[in-house]
């Protein structure tokens, strides 16, 4: 199983960044991926996920109207395309899968397989 994302970078205030993540080593069509981040000094949090046999989304309050998760399932790509950045979405992003019967919430459990996190950096 192998999670490599990739578009982090330095962005302005107000500006967009999309992440991709690309998947491979499992069965795609029944996993659930999800987004995170960690910011220094922060644990890290969940910031959306997408269950694709539940066609569910689910996005943390802080991102909810900027941030959207979407999946190209022929490419085995997921993206997360973020707008409206702010100083405090500086963080290290990371992709991750979970397994049935695991699914998509809030709770962000079951995330057993992770990429190796792509740089975000909001300057002001």
């Amino acid at each position: 199983v192998q999670l490599v994302e990739s578009g982090g970078g330095l962005v302005q205030v107000g500006g967009s960044l999309t992440l991709s993540c690309a998947a491979s080593g499992f069965t795609f069509e029944v996993y659930t991926i999800g987004w995170f981040r960690q910011a220094p000094g922060k644990e890290r949090e969940g910031v959306s996920c997408m269950g694709f046999s539940l066609g569910s989304t689910y996005y943390a309050d802080s991102v909810k109207g900027r941030f959207t998760i979407s999946i190209d399932n022929a490419k085995n790509m997921v993206y997360l395309q973020m707008n409206s950045l702010k100083p405090e979405d500086t963080a290290i992003y990371y992709c991750a899968a979970a397994g049935p019967p695991y699914y998509c919430s809030g709770f962000f459990v079951g995330y057993d397989y992770w990429g190796q996190g792509a740089q975000v950096t909001v300057s002001s």
